[in-house]
């Protein structure tokens, strides 16, 4: 890859909410998938707190990725969410009965999103620079009936999503109020984006449209 060719930016990660997120940002960036076995490193580094959690994942994916031929040339960005409730980790529920069993846990009270994000540098001639932070928020639950709880799950959208929820879509009418940067909660903090390319001294001017 060159920067003539494509982008500067590569996200590490096939989540739309991400890609929505850089495009409205602003920020030209290309989409290449890791291959990422994201339960085997976890298992592989043993008991982590939520948030160490997160940045783990993200580093793993832009890391493999980074290492891809395609992205020679490229600033490689992973992301990875974990929602912590009551200092227990929740991934992705996959299965509709267990979104419902922690919905039934989460409504009227509160968790924190943790977002994890992985800078790699692989231009020629860059920083080098492999850098990550993590920025997380509270989430604040509306009191949903059963019946809300129920016609939720049916759509499906709480399925594969960290925590079972998204603030960016249907669930934003069950979401009280979000203490901290609500792009986290979505999955990609463009500020935190920001600070991270301070470390390959890019701008993130540089990587506009």
């Amino acid at each position: 890859m060159t920067e003539t060719t494509a982008p500067l930016l590569i996200l590490a990660s096939a989540s739309p909410a991400r890609t929505k997120l850089l495009t409205d940002a602003g920020v030209e960036h290309q989409v290449v998938v890791s291959d990422v076995d994201e339960d085997a490193v976890a298992a592989r580094y043993g008991v982590l707190d939520p948030h160490d959690t997160a940045l783990l994942l993200a580093r793993a994916k832009a890391e493999a990725v980074a290492a891809l031929d395609e992205a020679d040339g490229a600033v490689v960005l992973g992301c990875d969410s974990v929602f912590e409730f009551d200092g227990v980790a929740y991934g992705k529920p996959w299965e509709p009965e267990v979104a419902r069993e922690r919905w039934l846990k989460m409504r009227g009270r509160s968790g924190v999103l943790h977002t994890g994000h992985w800078l790699v540098d692989g231009r020629d001639g860059g920083s080098g620079a492999t850098v990550g932070a993590v920025a997380s928020a509270e989430v604040y639950f509306e009191n949903i009936t059963d019946a809300e709880l129920d016609s939720y799950i049916a759509t499906g959208e709480p399925l594969a999503v960290a925590g079972g929820f998204t603030i960016d879509g249907l669930a934003s009418a069950f979401v009280h109020r979000v203490d901290g940067d609500p792009h986290a909660v979505i999955g990609l903090s463009i500020s935190t984006l920001r600070s991270l390319l301070e470390h390959t001294g890019l701008s993130i001017t540089d990587l506009w449209a």
